[in-house]
């Protein structure tokens, strides 16, 4: 697996430069999203808007709690096998989740699909109570892991992303945070892939077109409040090289999966990696032609 040199990112991503020129300068499309960005497989910032803007981040804040997952499992402090009871705070956490039962015995691997399949709040909450004891002290670790990865312009106030005044984020912090978490603990790409998961008989599932998108999305985590819109941490492979895109801010879920699919495109048209769409030239093709080409994405 290509990983993404944790220096370079954190150097490149730390100045949130504007994008760098290319031999042929290629049209950026439009995007609708509040903040977006994209990096590059050498942490170079292929496209920049807004951010380093401070915005709510909703349930991109589940990467965090994921990282300290990840980082307790790595080193022996959880077993992914083990069972984890459901307290009367963990099943009481608001929308969505996965309907945990108090007293209920979880094997945490089911609240780490929970957290990054489901996005579930009551599953983050219970994982953040076996982590640390209690919320508010996994809080505390939250942040001051961010400080230790450089995640300057981020307070995190709960491990769900539900709305709290404090809890604030950008997009330079979410994709370090994204790198980071899928290079230091390759066990959350799989993760951050999976689809579907079975517990208690239900089948709980996501439906998101940038997977089955010839794109080469293989982790990706959604996150939406009223306050936030719609936001997207996404890596994509494409030759065996990781980019990494952050969208914050839609106005509507399909809108941040169209903003991501037109960002990676230009982006790997920016890297070469894929040709840039040839305009038809006018006169040459029929009226139904031109109708069906002039729609891209």
């Amino acid at each position: 697996m290509f990983r993404v040199g944790v220096a370079s990112l954190l150097c490149v991503l730390a100045l949130c430069v504007a994008p760098a020129a290319a031999a042929e300068v290629i049209q950026a499309p439009k995007f609708s999203a509040e903040a977006v960005l994209l990096v590059d497989p050498d942490g170079r910032v292929i496209y920049a808007k807004n951010a380093e803007n401070e915005r709510a981040p909703a349930s991109l804040v589940k990467l965090m709690t994921l990282y300290l997952a990840c980082e307790d499992l790595d080193a022996g402090r959880a077993n992914v096998e083990e069972l984890v009871s459901v307290s009367r705070h963990a099943a009481s956490v608001g929308r969505y989740r996965m309907g945990l039962r108090v007293g209920e015995e979880v094997p945490l691997h089911v609240l780490l699909e929970g957290v990054a399949i489901a996005s579930a709040n009551d599953a983050a909450t219970a994982l953040a109570e076996r982590l640390a004891g209690d919320e508010s002290t996994f809080v505390a670790r939250m942040n001051d892991k961010a400080r230790e990865l450089g995640l300057t312009g981020t307070r995190f106030a709960n491990p769900h992303g539900l709305p709290d005044a404090i809890q604030r984020s950008n997009a330079r912090d979410l994709a370090m945070l994204t790198g980071r978490l899928l290079q230091d603990y390759p066990m959350s790409r799989p993760l951050l892939g999976g689809q579907t998961f079975i517990y208690r008989g239900r089948v709980y599932a996501r439906h998101i077109p940038l997977f089955s998108d010839p794109g080469g999305v293989q982790a990706l985590k959604t996150g939406f409040t009223q306050e936030a819109g719609y936001n997207l941490a996404v890596a994509a492979w494409r030759g065996g090289q990781q980019f990494l895109m952050i969208v914050l801010g839609a106005r509507t879920r399909a809108l941040s999966f169209l903003d991501a699919k037109r960002l990676l495109h230009y982006g790997f048209v920016e890297t070469g990696l894929e040709a840039p769409a040839v305009k038809p030239t006018p006169g040459r093709k029929s009226g139904r032609a031109r109708r069906a080409t002039s729609i891209r994405p």
